[in-house]
């Protein structure tokens, strides 16, 4: 048994050998097709513990080992931990993904340093989370991740560890949560109350933005935020839109509309800020990632209903970081698309 168990500890130092590239290969499928200017590419999908293993090792064929036998009678066969249903994200500097899975109700962790998987789910002393559904870094080296059931929201610290938490007793259903750089301000969506509430960095409630409504710089059922150069991006889900509003909560634009034609909104959730200021929307009841300009103009779908490549299955989030990638949260595919920016926005690119 002792032999055994130096085998099984080798073997899993041996499967943790690789990190997803997150590149595009020469052959990656693009948007738009030819013979138009491809403007993005396939980068990668996660899936889970497997994106860490060789390819080599992931696929098994003909007889089993004689190890791999005595592993299957101790331990049973191979299973790996594959996203469930992811809902949003972040990328830290060193290029991990963590994304906020309300199926295995915890933060996913592609550790893409230490070439690993793993599944941070305690919310606190003694419990775990219930419905996590976003996340956001708290400027000091751990995460904010808000909980809808909860009604607050969870600190961890770098290691994936509980740090307390705040918003309790004054959060309805807290969704959506961004937090400016400059300031500290922590914004977070309030999709039962139609607003959105501020907190500090020590999470004690400042201010309050929005209320319900459907007019300018009024909410109806905001979900997902970015705060991005001054700018706090709100998708007002069931008003069919983005708005954004400036640090004092003063309204400074929004589009979108209700229809059936591609680039009309009519469950807009995630979105995040790409390259040259582009905005990236996720139009979940439409399995389409919609792409405008910072002004809010159309330019570009990607997306459809199905399980291929460059399909997607009631998508959630949506994020970037700063290697211009598109991270595109497939909820019900249980993956995350990761797509590259090709190309400018400016002069013509």
């Amino acid at each position: 048994m002792l032999l055994l168990a130096g085998l099984l500890a080798g073997c899993a130092a041996r499967e943790g050998d690789v990190a997803p590239a997150l590149t595009p290969a020469p052959a990656a499928p693009v948007w738009p097709a030819p013979p138009d200017v491809a403007r993005y590419a396939l980068a990668g999908v996660l899936i889970g513990e497997q994106d860490f293993v060789a390819p080599e090792k992931r696929e098994r064929s003909g007889a089993r080992t004689a190890f791999e036998w005595i592993v299957g009678l101790v331990v049973g066969p191979r299973r790996y931990k594959e996203l469930r249903r992811p809902v949003a994200g972040l990328v830290r500097a060193d290029g991990s993904v963590l994304v906020v899975d309300a199926g295995h109700k915890g933060v996913a962790v592609f550790d893409m340093v230490a070439r690993r998987f793993e599944i941070w789910d305690e919310a606190g002393p003694g419990y775990g989370f219930v419905s996590p559904v976003a996340i956001a870094e708290d400027g000091g080296g751990g995460y904010l991740v808000t909980d809808s059931e909860l009604r607050r929201v969870v600190r961890l610290d770098a290691l994936g560890k509980p740090a307390g938490d705040f918003g309790g007793g004054v959060l309805t259903r807290p969704t959506g949560i961004a937090r400016d750089p400059l300031t500290g301000t922590i914004y977070v969506a309030d999709t039962g109350a139609h607003d959105v509430k501020a907190f500090d960095a020590a999470g004690v409630l400042i201010g309050t933005i929005a209320g319900p409504g459907r007019g300018a710089g009024r909410l109806n059922t905001p979900t997902h935020m970015v705060f991005h150069q001054d700018r706090l991006y709100v998708t007002d889900t069931l008003n069919f839109r983005v708005q954004a509003f400036d640090r004092d909560g003063t309204p400074v634009f929004d589009f979108g509309e209700l229809g059936l034609s591609v680039g009309n909104m009519s469950r807009p959730k995630g979105v995040a800020i790409g390259g040259d200021g582009r905005i990236y929307v996720v139009e979940s009841y439409y399995d389409h990632l919609l792409i405008f300009d910072s002004a809010g103009k159309f330019l570009l779908p990607i997306g459809g209903t199905g399980r291929e490549v460059g399909q997607f299955f009631l998508p959630a989030g949506v994020w970037t970081d700063d290697r211009r990638r598109v991270y595109v949260a497939d909820m019900f595919n249980g993956r995350i698309i990761v797509l590259s920016e090709l190309t400018g926005l400016e002069a013509g690119q």
